[in-house]
């Protein structure tokens, strides 16, 4: 009996140690610009995986944006979190954030570059299916994510986390090859009504395949629970809407990435 329950405590730290979750910081070029991201797979998962670029919030490449990288990577992903600004710089407070976000809403073209390296990073992962690719983003990560989908990027979908939906090029929208999912806040004030419905009607007008979920009482940032629980302040975490749009997202995978 000693010798079979020593058998069973064996196998079990082999499994444990071979279930282990590996992460990476990832140093990378967009042109001149040296830019730090972060990697997260689990190496019990054999072969290649789909592969998910996330990009961060106005925070940059912050311990929120690693966790959700290695909550994908739980799940079976391999994940990327793409670094927009650039190696070193991480905003310390909300106006250096808006400052730094702002270089590259004010210049999409910049912002669609960024992105696409960090794309271009991930398919060029070894365990990453470059057939089987999506891209999420939150906050500015979200706004991000839907300017690779207008850039023309060729993977499977694109989710955007309470993101901004507005865009200098509603007219790009026609680049969009894959499946766009929105995830919005129904009081988020930083997204109000008029820039949804320009939002619905570019991507109607594109004939894009997509889908938007709204979650009543949920304002900017529900996700990240640093943001805090006064609505008032326009961000705020929500709980059921953190949860509920984590479960469209895997829903939305399961759609994107069913293998015929």
């Amino acid at each position: 009996m000693k010798f079979l329950f020593s058998l069973i405590i064996v196998l079990l730290l082999a499994v444990n140690v071979q279930a282990e979750l590996r992460t990476e910081v990832v140093e990378y070029k967009q042109g001149d610009t040296v830019l730090e991201g972060y990697l997260a797979y689990d190496d019990a998962v054999k072969g290649k995986r789909p592969g998910i670029l996330i990009v961060h919030e106005w925070m940059g490449v912050n311990p929120y944006v690693k966790k959700r990288a290695e909550q994908l990577a739980k799940l079976g992903y391999v994940a990327f979190a793409a670094d927009i600004y650039g190696k070193g710089v991480r905003p310390k407070s909300r106006e250096e954030a808006s400052a730094e976000a702002g270089k590259y809403k004010s210049n999409r073209q910049l912002m669609r570059d960024r992105v696409n390296a960090g794309l271009d990073v991930l398919k060029n992962h070894k365990l990453a299916d470059t057939k089987r690719t999506a891209a999420i983003g939150y906050c500015f990560g979200g706004t991000t994510v839907l300017e690779l989908a207008r850039s023309g990027a060729d993977i499977a979908g694109f989710v955007s986390f309470h993101g901004g939906l507005d865009t200098p090029n509603p007219n790009d929208a026609k680049n969009i090859k894959g499946k766009v999912l929105a995830l919005h806040g129904g009081d988020d004030p930083n997204v109000p009504p008029a820039q949804v419905a320009a939002f619905q009607d570019e991507m109607r007008k594109a004939n894009v395949d997509w889908h938007m979920v709204i979650y009543g009482g949920a304002v900017h940032s529900f996700t990240n629970p640093d943001a805090g629980n006064d609505n008032s302040k326009g961000a705020a975490y929500n709980e059921k809407a953190d949860r509920r749009s984590w479960e469209d997202m895997k829903q939305f995978f399961s759609e994107i990435f069913k293998q015929n």
